[in-house]
């Protein structure tokens, strides 16, 4: 995803964006997130392409925040697209001042806040969602005797 254009010679563009303390260079699509995406977030099939140069686009514009302040693995595009993202190192890839380079990797969409109310507090909804289950297995066990 580096940035191929220059305005003019002999001038360096960054072809990093930092979110927190990651300097992005790369974005991969998992299948499961591929998935996501066209069930949750957008109605017609789209190609990995064209998501990859959408997050592209919104993190150079410092549209991507992370969810929770002192987690790294949640974070909000446009404060309403909610994803889960992983982060590797990039081998032999570094800036100019030698620092590390990653690879944000985006495991799943969880959807949009606007349309599922339920995310807007992943913490509650994440300990419902384990205490219906639990619930369920009981019941299940208790209809088995």
């Amino acid at each position: 995803m580096k940035d191929r254009v220059m305005n003019r010679w002999s001038t360096y563009e960054p072809f990093f964006v930092e979110v927190g303390d990651k300097r992005i260079a790369d974005i991969v699509i998992t299948n499961h997130a591929k998935f996501r995406w066209n069930d949750r977030i957008v109605d017609d099939g789209q190609s990995i392409e064209t998501i990859c140069t959408y997050l592209w686009d919104k993190l150079k514009n410092g549209q991507v925040e992370s969810y929770y302040r002192h987690e790294e693995d949640v974070y909000l595009v446009e404060d309403d697209i909610v994803m889960v993202a992983e982060f590797s190192n990039l081998d032999r890839e570094t800036d100019i001042a030698g620092n590390p380079l990653h690879k944000m990797i985006v495991v799943t969409f969880l959807g949009r806040m606007s349309e599922t109310i339920e995310l807007r507090d992943l913490k509650s909804y994440y300990s419902w969602l384990r205490h219906s289950r639990r619930m369920t297995l009981i019941k299940n066990g208790r209809k088995r005797r």
